[in-house]
């Protein structure tokens, strides 16, 4: 070894948690072949909930090749401390499996994280407002200050939405967009002028451009229900050049890293096209730079031309390819537009045309023969129930056994439904979009429908897997906690009840759901989502108890130690020098720059990225030798 490689691989332990600073690099999709029984990292002293049910707690865990080795006591982990192992001391704080976020668009979010003022989690809109100033202030032209999801007037002191007069005083002549969830979005005065939207634009197809008295547009845009006026409207601001692309995915994922999120599955989305769009994502995981694990779907991208599309790409993906930390699998959540019925429960329920019966059974039937997963977006049970119907008849071939297909969201699915979808083997993935729009949904269909809007306890009696998500980063937040605690409260981000003790569940089944039942939905409930020897090396430790912490301050937990294949991803406190370093955000007026994403407070300098505006330093994982990969 050489006196380099000795400094760098010097091993610095003490009693005090977080104190060990030695790595021996590994790929990151390498798998433990059981003959190196040496670990590269140990953490002792944790409360470890496992949800492994041979061995539901443990103090101690060691992880060899990216994978666990071994899970017990402090002396079962020790046995396979070596000279270059990474002690960790835990602190007795809880110790969980990494999260596993089954229905999110990160791949889409992290293009666009470093452009995008995040009001997820805002106390007031008085808040909100005073964010939106400074960051119009910052933005250079032609840029835009934008706001795109992840809040809910519920959320505010207020418990109001933006007026557009507030809008134009705070922004001024940057362009500004602000989208709330399907429902609708804010133009200020200079994006109708970026956009030409003037007297002449044309109202879009199931949508509304509201105008004043003199028919000019005032800036606010409707989906009445359809939610293409909102997102291609979006498309039309200016994007990032690549290289601040590649800074904003690993910046977004170090976000969700700061949370305890170590997996996500990627469910597409309208203009993120293949394999253009992911092409920063593949460069990442090339260069070993994903901190997060991605499984991503396939989404149409064209009206009436779906089969076209699914056609061509089944010759150049299969399920499964790739690795542990980035690999396909399969379609949709959009499979074909005549079945999207997007949630805008401001809005009546939209009837699906009937195309889409003849539409859905082409595509469908194309995936099942060659063998590709598939996930369905579908809100409504009526949708639900015409899926079915075209489910069974693909099946009458046996084509779905085996499949791992599954519904997304299906917040009114009814008891037949749930059958038919068990009898098929198919899953749901639920995400906490409730949490976002459960007053609304309470004011058009009433409380009694509320209560089992999804029916998540029923879903788990049946045996239908479950995986738990968050439909990030345009409906709701990509914050997890906010999920689970939806989950067990049975409460909406505004503090309503909406579920009875019923459909609520308790903390472990909720955690469960954001780990190992998320892992059914791309196939690797063998690997990942407990924390068993021979499953993925990911787990998070956390800023207070989940089993213990009052219900309220479940949605405030973060993680302060995250590791992904047995690698710190990222730290916080006594952790924080374990963590690799992060690049600062770029542009140089990111609003990633400043802000944590997610609400803490005032706006900080962000970890990991104190460096001079325009200066790039190390922002790899530690490499073979134990150096920065910079």
């Amino acid at each position: 070894m050489s006196d380099r490689q000795s400094r760098r691989d010097f091993l610095k332990c003490g009693t005090a948690p977080g104190l060990c600073l030695a790595f021996g690099g590994h790929d990151l999709s390498a798998q433990s072949g059981g003959q190196n029984q040496v670990a590269d990292l140990i953490l002792l002293n944790g409360k470890v909930t496992t949800l492994d049910k041979s061995r539901p707690n443990a103090s101690a865990l060691a992880a060899n090749n990216g994978r666990f080795l071994a899970v017990g006591s402090d002396r079962d982990a020790l046995r396979f401390r070596g000279q270059s192992t990474h002690v960790i001391n835990a602190g007795g704080r809880r110790v969980i499996p990494g999260l596993n976020d089954s229905h999110t668009h990160p791949i889409r979010g992290g293009l666009n994280y470093n452009m995008e003022l995040r009001w997820d989690g805002a106390p007031s809109l008085a808040d909100a407002l005073r964010m939106l100033k400074e960051q119009a202030r910052r933005t250079p032209p032609p840029q835009w200050a934008r706001v795109v999801g992840g809040w809910t007037p519920e959320q505010f002191a207020e418990k109001r939405m933006p007026t557009l007069a507030e809008i134009n005083e705070a922004t001024g002549d940057t362009p500004a967009f602000i989208l709330h969830l399907y429902d609708r979005a804010f133009l200020n005065r200079a994006a109708l002028r970026a956009l030409g939207y003037d007297k002449e634009v044309p109202q879009f197809p199931a949508s509304e451009v509201e105008r004043d008295t003199h028919g000019n547009p005032t800036g606010l845009l409707i989906a009445k229900p359809n939610a293409l006026i909102l997102y291609s409207t979006l498309a039309k601001a200016p994007k990032l050049d690549y290289q601040d692309q590649v800074n904003s995915t690993r910046q977004f994922m170090r976000e969700l890293n700061r949370l305890g999120v170590t997996s996500v599955i990627d469910a597409g989305g309208g203009f993120q096209n293949y394999p253009a769009d992911y092409a920063v994502v593949e460069d990442l995981n090339r260069n070993g730079l994903l901190t997060v694990r991605f499984a991503y779907n396939l989404f149409t991208q064209h009206p009436q031309r779906e089969l076209g599309d699914f056609a061509a790409w089944i010759k150049l993906v299969k399920p499964g390819q790739g690795n542990d930390m980035y690999r396909h699998n399969g379609a949709g959540e959009m499979l074909v537009y005549s079945a999207a019925d997007f949630e805008d429960f401001v809005e009546p329920r939209p009837e699906m045309p009937e195309r889409m019966d003849a539409e859905l059974r082409e595509v469908v039937t194309l995936l099942a023969r060659n063998r590709w997963p598939f996930r369905l977006h579908a809100t409504y049970d009526e949708t639900i129930g015409r899926a079915l119907n075209i489910f069974e008849e693909v099946n009458r071939e046996a084509l779905l056994r085996d499949l791992h297909w599954f519904f997304d969201h299906a917040e009114t699915i009814s008891d037949r439904n749930l059958e038919r979808v068990k009898a098929l083997g198919g899953g749901i993935a639920i995400q906490h979009r409730m949490a976002y729009q459960g007053e609304a949904f309470v004011a058009r269909y009433g409380k009694k429908a509320g209560e089992s809007s999804p029916p998540v306890r029923k879903m788990l009696a049946m045996g239908i897997p479950v995986g738990a998500g968050t439909d990030a980063t345009r409906v709701a937040s990509y914050n997890p906690w906010v999920a689970l605690y939806w989950l067990v409260s049975g409460k909406t981000v505004g503090g309503m009840s909406l579920y009875p003790s019923s459909n609520r569940l308790d903390r472990s089944e909720a955690l469960r759901l954001m780990t190992h039942g998320s892992a059914w939905f791309s196939g690797e409930q063998e690997t990942k989502g407990t924390i068993a020897p021979g499953q993925l090396g990911d787990f998070a430790v956390l800023s207070d108890d989940y089993f213990s912490v009052p219900e309220e301050k479940i949605k405030q937990l973060e993680s302060v130690l995250t590791v992904v294949a047995g690698r710190v991803a990222h730290g916080a406190g006594e952790f924080a020098k374990l963590a690799p370093p992060l690049p600062p955000a770029s542009p140089d007026w990111s609003p990633a720059r400043i802000r944590d994403g997610y609400w803490r407070g005032k706006p900080t300098v962000r970890a990991n990225a104190a460096a001079a505006p325009g200066r790039r330093h190390g922002g790899g994982w530690f490499g073979a030798d134990g150096g920065c990969d910079c």
